[in-house]
């Protein structure tokens, strides 16, 4: 009996065109608001934006939107000024997210005995850059960032734990870098994207919201 060939496996889809949330729409829409106030774009194309940005089903789609307007400096401001988070393992673990909290220019995670989660997925992050500086030592640090963002390991000592950086160069307009610094140690350090349970608790969340 002949064997069959393998199936293919599916193609990764760009980050642009994946689902936005509610969240990301009024995120985009809040911006928007902000830059006429501003000055930098008049009632009618205002209108016009927040009609696209309301009904806008994919990334790419609101990247569009804002694309020629710039950040916000005061919450940028805020956001650098925001002393770093520092996250000890310990015996018990340590975690930040998922869920919404504030998101300082530097992390430092050590993983110790009970490892450190870091959940980007949620967060509204207005920075053009985080330092994550994480140190795998025992048990290893997880990182998770939205699909959007992107992940600069060079900075990265792999230790004997290994580096897994399992994220797709693919970036939007307007999201952060996530600059990886530090020490696999023994455990290693994971930066990925979302999986597919955490997939499903995201989709669940934007429909409650």
């Amino acid at each position: 009996m002949t064997a069959q060939p393998p199936e293919p496996s599916p193609r990764p889809v760009p980050a642009g065109d994946l689902r936005a949330s509610h969240d990301d729409r009024e995120a985009v829409v809040e911006q928007l608001r902000d830059a006429a106030a501003e000055g930098r774009v008049d009632l009618d194309e205002l209108d016009s934006r927040l009609e696209q940005a309301l009904t806008s089903k994919t990334y790419a789609e609101l990247a569009v939107l804002t694309a020629d307007l710039p950040k916000s400096p005061s919450a940028s401001a805020v956001a650098e000024n925001l002393p770093p988070l520092v996250l000890k393992g310990g015996m018990y673990g340590a975690s930040r997210g998922p869920g919404r909290w504030e998101v300082p220019g530097r992390v430092i995670a050590h993983a110790g005995v009970g490892g450190v989660s870091l959940d980007f997925t949620r967060v509204e992050c207005r920075l053009a850059e985080v330092v994550v500086e994480a140190y795998g030592e025992t048990s290893g640090v997880t990182i998770v960032i939205p699909d959007s963002w992107a992940t600069d390991t060079t900075g990265m000592d792999p230790g004997f734990g290994g580096l897994k950086d399992k994220t797709t160069p693919d970036r939007l307009p307007g999201t952060p870098l996530i600059r990886l610094t530090g020490s696999g140690g023994m455990a290693g350090v994971v930066i990925r994207h979302p999986n597919k349970r955490e997939r499903r608790k995201l989709d669940g969340n934007a429909t409650r919201d």
